[in-house]
């Protein structure tokens, strides 16, 4: 059976810079940065202070006031990001077959801020003490179920799980089911909420991020050979994905065509990469021939780049090992250094990010990018952002545990 064509047909953002997509993408494209010192929680005592907060997000746009109560913030997001999209896609929601819509939203952690609540709770006051709703405001799979409640799709439904590649895993899976004539619509792809106490001392023994706290706006600085480890951030990221057909038939606008995607597993470390970045490799490689396209006709890469010292190397033996001289010609950006590492819901923000910039021709900076590493020696859009006319793009994740995946988007284009 031929493979049935799937567009982005809406997008939703909870981020760090806001939930307006356009707001969003000109603070990328200024480089403006939104790390700086850690507000939620008394954080003298972490070797790292800083991260990318959630701060200018008004919860009660979306949900009732009671209803929040019930709801971790990984949840919150999902929710706000996906009422955002479905609002941006033009849907009509009585109009399209319930039973043929999706959702599937991913996340590396889930409710932990809640997790934490509770576990306070129960010490200090006993079993008694802790919510009835702990339960579902803590996992994973939430979000999903919630979502589709909130609009009524009773098609696939369920979370990701694979650490930072969980969102990109999410429209990964959407594109595949509708590819295959199993849904017409899905919502798809992640949130996340893990500056905590708990979440923040974990990674800081790990040695994983950024201790430049003097310099918050200098803190992530992707490809850089001074960079010291990742900064996190929060949010969340949602696409409307749809078939081709039902997005036609709605008159519905389109952002791209989604045409291929990949993955991998290094099956090497828990949180390190494989040094000569062979993972990586084989997702783009895996991502390329399921798009039906040669490496000459990827125009951008939005990289994984976390600023962590094995990971932008790693990557960056990957892309060579794929395109080969032709590496040194397609830009390749790190939206983490103007927003941070938002964990599960990275892939799909900065599959949205390339979206974007695709659309309007414009690449934002990778900023901080002072002195270059050696070893990483592409075009990486260092500090100043670019026009840049593209038709295709590859979007990189790779999550702990060697779970790697790439998503391939393209301009639509009718005649295809």
């Amino acid at each position: 059976m031929k493979a049935i064509r799937t567009v982005v047909t809406g997008i939703g953002l909870v981020t760090p810079m806001g939930c307006d997509a356009d707001k969003y993408f000109q603070k990328l494209i200024d480089g403006e940065c939104s790390i700086d010192i850690v507000t939620r929680f008394d954080i003298a005592d972490y070797p790292t202070k800083i991260a990318s907060e959630v701060k200018d997000f008004d919860p009660t746009l979306f949900l009732e006031k009671k209803e929040i109560r019930r709801l971790d913030y990984t949840e919150q997001y999902a929710l706000s990001a996906s009422q955002i999209a479905i609002d941006d896609s033009g849907l009509v929601l009585d109009n399209i077959d319930l039973d043929r819509a999706g959702v599937i939203i991913g996340s590396g952690i889930g409710g932990i801020t809640t997790f934490e609540e509770q576990h306070s709770k129960l010490l200090k006051s006993g079993p008694g003490r802790v919510s009835p709703f702990f339960i579902p405001m803590m996992i994973i799979d939430m979000c999903a179920g919630l979502v589709s409640m909130r609009f009524g799709f009773r098609g696939p439904n369920y979370g990701t799980v694979s650490a930072c590649a969980s969102s990109s895993h999410a429209i990964l899976d959407a594109f595949k089911i509708i590819q295959r004539g199993d849904a017409d619509i899905i919502i798809a792809g992640g949130a996340e909420s893990t500056i905590t106490a708990t979440s923040m001392a974990g990674f800081c023994s790990a040695k994983a991020m950024s201790t430049r706290n003097d310099e918050p706006k200098r803190s992530s600085r992707p490809f850089d050979r001074d960079r010291d480890g990742f900064v996190m951030g929060e949010g969340s990221g949602i696409v409307i994905l749809e078939s081709l057909e039902s997005a036609q038939a709605r008159g519905a606008k389109i952002y791209a065509e989604m045409v291929g995607a990949g993955m991998s597993c290094d099956a090497y470390h828990m949180t390190a990469p494989l040094p000569d970045g062979r993972g990586a490799m084989m997702a783009m490689k895996n991502a390329l021939r399921d798009a039906d396209m040669e490496p000459g006709e990827i125009g951008y890469i939005n990289s994984h780049g976390t600023a962590t010292i094995l990971g932008d190397i790693s990557e960056t033996r990957a892309i060579k090992t794929i395109f080969g001289d032709q590496a040194y010609k397609i830009p390749v950006n790190s939206t983490k250094s103007l927003v941070g590492h938002l964990l599960g819901s990275a892939g799909a923000i900065e599959f949205i990010t390339s979206l974007l910039s695709m659309q309007a021709g414009k690449l934002h900076p990778t900023i901080n990018l002072e002195n270059p590493d050696p070893e990483c020696d592409l075009d990486y859009v260092p500090n100043k952002f670019r026009n840049h006319n593209f038709d295709a793009f590859l979007s990189n994740s790779f999550g702990f545990g060697g779970h790697n995946v790439t998503l391939v988007g393209r301009k639509f284009n009718d005649q295809s």
